[in-house]
């Protein structure tokens, strides 16, 4: 009893210290001392680490954002590609672990099983499918936490929510890893080809019911009553392109929606390229559509790849993309002049996003103290920052998993296709203010890794300045309290 009033002890007196860093930190934000390069860090990364402080004293800030710019030229770390080699089902193609899915429920339909054989047989599909998403899940961490291509890892944060699918749907967790790779691959590169890689993807496909997408009028459509579905043509516009306001129309969706038909999935293995895409032309809308004013004429597949052009060349994305992206890495409200700069440099260079980034790194705007310290953690970046500043070895990854789940934000679990929101009207709250508390105690107090101690002056330089009443409260604690007040601090809640 004297151990459980303790522990609330802390928690309630952390959370009165964070409310009290919060209004001086909103008051004095500006009078803190600065570094330029520190915020640099804490933006193009999830944590700033020893490891990068001495990186940038080495080679230089400059020279450190242009490496991040271009990941393919960074060595990825050792304890990553070790991690990674653990995971049995990240290796695995993907469609072949659909086609064990597919196989067991086949069985399972065979009326001669007892009930006994049928557990057995729901039994293994939740371990193949729970097997697939948790893996996927810990090599999303294992990358976060210790990869050294941080803003490659940071952008798939980003383009993941963007192009968001929930794992709790249909087969969507066995194609998960593939989906967030395929994502990878161009989260530096260009815009429409991302685009059009998630556009193909089973779990997109299945996600946003595109699958099923069937000309009414086609022989598949009459012969088993399948119709046009509009979920992927809406969200592509109104999430992935043009923005609610793009200025399209319900007949837009509707010619989206008929120019992707018979984009489907190939399940089995057998028909397409093995990726798990594949394109059912006897599904297709063979009649010639009108799309946001241009004419598309009926050309099978290529309609699709067409319509993808129109909407990637359109301002309404650039300025959408811009938006978000300046959302993102610089404020909440993003100034309009930044906005603007990215908007011209993503349609100069077609979607460029490796460029569109470096301009939006050396802009004034996002280099201005006005904007340090300013973006409010969401619940991913605060626990994965706190295991990289407070350099947690060999963290229980299952744990961090629960920890994202208790600040309502697990990993592939958002049911909405906008993702989870990045901005603090969305997670700054009290209940959610004592539950990081709470969390920032348990791991200061060794919950990941009971055999590592966090060091108190190695946590000290990668958090950086803090504010003097965070100084005066940490001074003044006993020794065992002060990581732990340092993690619950404001300024680990700010990037």
């Amino acid at each position: 009893m004297r151990q459980k009033l303790s522990n609330w002890t802390i928690i309630m007196f952390l959370s009165l210290i964070l409310w009290a860093g919060l209004i001086e930190s909103t008051k004095a934000s500006n009078e803190l001392p600065q570094s330029s390069q520190r915020h640099i860090l804490e933006r193009l990364s999830f944590g700033v680490t020893s490891a990068q402080i001495n990186q940038v004293k080495e080679i230089g800030i400059e020279a450190y954002i242009q490496s991040q710019l271009s990941p393919q030229l960074v060595s990825e770390s050792a304890i990553v590609n070790d991690y990674l080699a653990k995971f049995s089902s990240i290796h695995q193609e993907p469609i072949e672990l659909q086609k064990q899915d597919l196989a067991l429920r086949k069985e399972l339909r065979n009326s001669q099983l007892s009930i006994k054989q049928k557990k057995k047989i729901r039994r293994e599909i939740r371990k193949l499918n729970a097997q697939a998403r948790d893996e996927a899940m810990d090599a999303h961490l294992v990358r976060a936490i210790y990869s050294d291509r941080q803003l490659q890892e940071v952008m798939v944060d980003f383009w993941f929510n963007h192009f968001n699918v929930d794992a709790a749907k249909g087969s969507v967790e066995l194609w998960l890893n593939d989906y967030e790779n395929k994502i990878r691959t161009h989260a530096l590169g260009n815009f429409r080809d991302l685009l059009l890689a998630t556009a193909k993807h089973p779990a997109m496909l299945i996600y946003l019911d595109n699958k099923k997408n069937t000309d009414p009028n086609s022989p598949i459509g009459k012969k088993r009553q399948l119709g046009l579905n509009e979920n992927y043509a809406r969200e592509l516009m109104e999430l992935h392109t043009l923005g609610v306001d793009g200025g399209y129309t319900q007949d837009d969706v509707i010619a989206l929606a008929r120019i992707f038909t018979g984009w489907g999935m190939d399940a089995h293995g057998k028909k397409g390229d093995r990726q798990g895409f594949f394109y059912y032309k006897n599904r297709h809308d063979q009649e010639d559509k009108m799309f946001l004013g241009q004419k598309i004429l009926a050309n099978g597949m290529k309609e699709g790849e067409q319509a993808i052009d129109i909407l990637v060349r359109h301002p309404a994305t650039a300025h959408f993309i811009s938006y978000k992206l300046a959302q993102y890495f610089v404020a909440d409200q993003p100034p309009t002049s930044l906005v603007d700069k990215l908007s011209q440099e993503f349609s100069e260079t077609n979607g460029n996003i490796k460029l569109v980034l470096d301009t939006l790194i050396h802009s004034d705007e996002f280099n201005s103290p006005q904007y340090y310290k300013q973006k409010f953690k969401t619940p991913y970046q605060y626990v994965i920052s706190l295991v990289r500043m407070g350099e947690i070895e060999q963290p229980n990854l299952k744990r961090i998993r629960g920890m994202l789940e208790q600040l309502s934000m697990p990993l592939y679990m958002c049911l909405a296709p906008t993702g989870y929101r990045n901005t603090q009207e969305a997670w700054l709250n009290p209940q959610a203010m004592l539950q990081r508390t709470s969390l920032a105690t348990a791991i200061a107090n060794g919950t990941l890794n009971r055999s590592y101690l966090i060091e108190q002056k190695q946590l000290n330089s990668n958090f950086g300045e803090l504010s003097s009443n965070t100084k005066q409260v940490v001074a003044k604690s006993p020794r065992k309290l002060r990581s732990a007040l340092i993690m619950g601090s404001p300024e680990s809640m700010y990037r």
